[in-house]
């Protein structure tokens, strides 16, 4: 069984930096892809980035397009978020996911099968 657990989130003022890790257990993880989404109170989850089994492909949404960055190590069996310039906007807990279809620009959270327990990232103004 897929086991994802994430780390790394924390208590950071506007401009700041932060990475979230992602340690995958219990399958090959370069046979998935690999998400990440994020949750505020009370919205939907929305999807942040995503990067296919090998790493040569990456997606971002628009908003964290330029300021995150996504990568992984597959011999870690590790998947990493960078997140710099940060804005109180992007205060949310933070959830990796992964899936071995999934297309690397699909930004449904239905699509991934795998999913971390999350991880709090607040930015203070």
């Amino acid at each position: 069984q897929v086991q994802l657990v994430e780390s790394g989130g924390g208590f950071v003022q506007a401009g700041g930096s932060l990475r979230l890790s992602c340690v995958f257990s219990g399958r090959t993880f370069s046979n998935y892809a690999m998400g990440w989404f994020r949750q505020a109170p009370g919205k939907e989850r929305e999807f942040v980035a995503a990067i296919g089994w090998s790493g040569g492909s990456t997606y971002y949404a628009t908003s964290v397009k330029g300021r995150f960055t996504i990568s992984r190590d597959n011999a870690k069996n590790t998947g990493y978020l960078q997140m710099n310039s940060l804005k109180p906007e992007d205060t949310a807990v933070y959830y990796c996911a992964a899936d071995r279809t999934v297309a690397v620009s699909t930004m449904s959270a239905r699509a991934y099968d795998y999913w971390g327990q999350g991880t709090q990232v607040t930015v203070s103004s």
